[in-house]
């Protein structure tokens, strides 16, 4: 009787709700995840192991027994008919095609590093607001376990890697600025991470924007946290194009110090060069895509016209690095395929101007997003429980406290 039930609820159901199936693309699995409203005859998409999650599709036909869902600007069609809890189709992408059968469900993710709320120490909503750039940035600002008023701890303002991001650096359904601030509030440090512009809570306009933009943002951050009053020494924590736009504003003497987490310190166009050819190997290539720094500008040109990626290659962060006066810590994993530590090591010992409190490291085993991973392989993100390494938290931590009030 209870199976009965359970199948007659699942009839009742249609072709509504949560559906996942696997995409076998060559030799890497693809899990696809659609969220299909016949009523509203609305489709999303989630694409696990690129990090896309909630991406709108064209609804071509939605009906209780068979599906017809595109996304026009990536050439992509899936069209399967229902059967009960199951959905027989096919996947179109271009010239690809293969078989894509789907069962109800969502997929689930162990994230033991995430804190649970209750937390033990206080956080506020907050805003800031950037006037030049029409945006009003909404954040959260983490106080230290046990703090009282006027104690003046260090604190950090967190900056996103590229792409728009919400305050936790949502990707991959981990959330590592969340666990970042949770650690380092219960080691004494302060932080305000917020989403980016366009964001989230957050107002302006993303599309349209560039890094130099970002980094405007986030200077008005920091122009927040020295106005409170609250804090001692006030720095930046910026990953990736974050960790970059952090030098950009350490040369203009604007953070007390900056933690740079796989953030870019050398020419951005070669260091595309690395990345596009080292993450192709990773996925199965046998040859490098691109042999010059020409060929994979010509070629990122022809696929994205925005102002931020005509901004982003032509970003040399040399010149920022040699005018930061403040105490870096410089982070690195050595399968970080984004920001190759083979170029972007050797430009900052060469350019970071010379400071006793300076220090980079490099991690053997950790990826782009500081994860115990094999090949770096940034596919591979999602289906790793560990979000960050633990010996990372502990060397930021001990970093920024050792540097004193």
């Amino acid at each position: 009787m209870l199976a009965l039930a359970a199948s007659l609820q699942a009839s009742a159901q249609g072709v509504d709700g949560t559906w996942k199936g696997t995409l076998q693309a060559g030799a890497q699995k693809i899990t696809m995840v659609f969220r299909l409203d016949k009523a509203a005859q609305a489709a999303k998409m989630d694409v696990v192991e690129q990090g896309v999650s909630g991406f709108p599709m064209t609804v071509n036909v939605l009906t209780d027994d068979s599906l017809n869902l595109s996304v026009t600007q990536m050439g992509l069609n899936y069209a399967g008919r229902r059967d009960g809890d199951k959905i027989e189709g096919t996947f179109r992408q271009m010239t690809f095609v293969a078989p894509l059968h789907l069962e109800r469900g969502d997929v689930s993710f162990n994230r033991p590093q995430d804190p649970v709320p209750p937390y033990p120490y206080e956080t506020r909503e907050v805003t800031f607001t950037n006037p030049s750039g029409q945006a009003t940035l909404s954040g959260t600002l983490t106080y230290p376990l046990g703090y009282k008023k006027g104690k003046r701890a260090p604190v950090v303002l967190m900056v996103t890697g590229s792409g728009p991001q919400n305050r936790n650096e949502e990707l991959f359904h981990h959330r590592p600025f969340l666990v970042i601030a949770d650690y380092l509030a219960r080691h004494g440090i302060a932080s305000l991470r917020y989403d980016d512009r366009g964001t989230g809570q957050s107002t302006g306009v993303f599309k349209t924007s560039t890094t130099q933009d970002f980094a405007k943002d986030a200077a008005c951050g920091l122009d927040f946290l020295k106005a409170t009053k609250e804090f001692s020494r006030v720095g930046i924590l910026g990953h990736s194009e974050g960790g970059g736009i952090a030098y950009m504003l350490g040369s203009e003497g604007k953070p007390d110090f900056i933690v740079s987490l796989s953030g870019p310190a050398c020419k951005i166009d070669m260091m595309m060069l690395l990345q596009m050819n080292g993450l192709g190997r990773a996925q199965g290539l046998t040859q490098d895509m691109f042999q010059t720094v020409a060929q994979v500008r010509q070629y990122m040109l022809s696929k994205d016209t925005t102002a931020w990626l005509k901004y982003f290659l032509d970003w040399d962060l040399r010149l920022y690095v040699r005018a930061t006066g403040c105490p870096v810590l410089a982070l690195g994993g050595e399968n970080d395929l984004n920001v190759p530590v083979s170029l972007n090591v050797p430009e900052l010992e060469s350019n970071l101007p010379k400071n006793k409190k300076n220090r980079v490291k490099t991690y053997p085993g950790l990826s782009h997003m500081f994860q115990h991973n094999p090949s770096g392989d940034p596919t591979k993100t999602a289906s790793i429980e560990e979000t960050i390494s633990p010996e990372v938290l502990s060397d930021i931590a001990t970093w920024i406290n050792g540097l004193g009030q």
